[in-house]
């Protein structure tokens, strides 16, 4: 049986025509499939690979660390220096009041704990979240996810969550005494790059210590450089009680994160002991290989030139077919008249050496994610292939 015929039949599918899209190695900004076929990925893992595919620095941390242990322990009995050195690394670079790191295997696994967290801390069990966000696709984290799509085949769900529509100021008169937290992402990204109002968002913070709910931010997407800061939060002056993180957290390694301060964290470890448990998050191998990540982009120039980039390649993709271009710096959605358009383009464009996708709630809009190393020769190939790829769609 061929390798595609294998995929199909023995690894579980998520959709019934996935795209099959066979990598033998990655480089760099480039996928390479098994014809030897280079294509310029615009997609990086889903904002997993800002520092590059294969970077040195990561790859050798990943040798030392295997080197010396792999999985030891359940998460949090034993110290492990990798764990402990991240930890302390992203404590160094957030807010001071973002100075428990609980480590999971991933994004997903992080909103669910921190929904616990919640919980746990305020004794309360109302949660709101918006529609159109996306922050997993666990039971609980579903149950917060912005989609009845995604949630009718599942249900029920977890009880007392509301949903607003995102920038809607109606959301400020439910968050109340019973509230437990408001679960939301700084931008949206899935739904095509959709920014956040900052006056919103304040409000929403102000509105949350005032009734004592907890803010939990999702920077699962937007984190480690990827809008043109650190963090988003930096940009839009807003501290969350409990913040998000995964996909780039672990340099290409599995590896997702919930933050907060000591004090809140804390009550996960009494009452009942064990409030919160992972056998394999935070794997030593994961932390190493985040940590080598965050300090390549600490000390290289991938977050400063994010800004030009992202001007190049708005400058670039100019086309009577794109009827906007949404972006926050290298997170980019390219929206089109409708998704079966979106769609033709993203075929011709994985055909003529661009791999790029759509996003869950915006169907019609082309991703544009790319490693933040990407560089302008690199952009501007990539973007005379998607102009080529919309004028064979749009003249077929």
């Amino acid at each position: 049986m061929t390798s595609r015929q294998l995929f199909l039949q023995h690894v579980a599918q998520t959709s019934d025509a996935p795209l099959c899209f066979e990598i033998e190695k990655a480089e760099g900004c480039y996928l390479y499939d098994v014809h030897g076929k280079k294509n310029i990925d615009l997609i990086g893992g889903i904002s997993v690979a800002n520092t590059g595919h294969g970077n040195l620095a990561i790859k050798k941390a990943i040798h030392d660390q295997v080197e010396k242990y792999l999985h030891v322990m359940v998460y949090g009995e034993v110290i492990q220096s990798p764990q402990v050195k991240y930890a302390k690394a992203l404590a160094d670079v957030l807010p001071t009041s973002l100075n428990s790191i609980y480590f999971t295997n991933s994004g997903t696994e992080a909103t669910e704990g921190a929904m616990k967290l919640a919980k746990r801390f305020t004794g309360r069990s109302k949660m709101i979240s918006f529609k159109n966000s996306y922050h997993g696709s666990t039971q609980g984290a579903l149950s917060v996810m912005g989609s009845e799509y995604w949630q009718q085949a599942f249900r029920p769900l977890l009880p007392d969550i509301y949903q607003f529509n995102y920038n809607d100021t109606s959301v400020l008169e439910c968050i109340d005494d019973t509230t437990a937290c408001v679960i939301m992402e700084p931008l949206q990204s899935e739904a095509g790059v959709l920014e956040v109002d900052k006056n919103w968002i304040h409000a929403i913070r102000e509105k949350c210590t005032a009734h004592g709910a907890l803010l939990i931010l999702d920077e699962i997407q937007t984190g480690f450089g990827r809008t043109g800061n650190l963090f988003l939060l930096e940009e839009l002056g807003i501290i969350p009680d409990i913040l998000l993180l995964g996909k780039a957290l672990g340099g290409g390694m599995p590896l997702g994160a919930f933050i907060a301060d000591k004090k809140i964290m804390d009550t996960l470890s009494f009452n009942p002991v064990l409030g919160h448990i992972t056998t394999f998050g935070g794997h030593p191998v994961s932390c190493a290989a985040g940590l080598a990540a965050l300090e390549f982009v600490l000390q290289s120039d991938t977050i400063s030139s994010v800004y030009e980039k992202e001007k190049l390649f708005v400058e670039l993709l100019v086309h009577s077919a794109i009827q906007k271009v949404s972006s926050c710096g290298l997170l980019m959605a390219l929206h089109f008249d409708s998704f079966e358009t979106n769609k033709k383009i993203i075929d011709t464009c994985i055909a003529n050496g661009v791999f790029t996708d759509w996003f869950l709630f915006a169907a019609h809009a082309l991703r544009i994610a790319p490693p933040l190393t990407i560089s302008e020769q690199e952009i501007r190939e990539a973007c005379a292939i998607i102009l080529q790829s919309i004028e064979q769609v749009v003249h077929a």
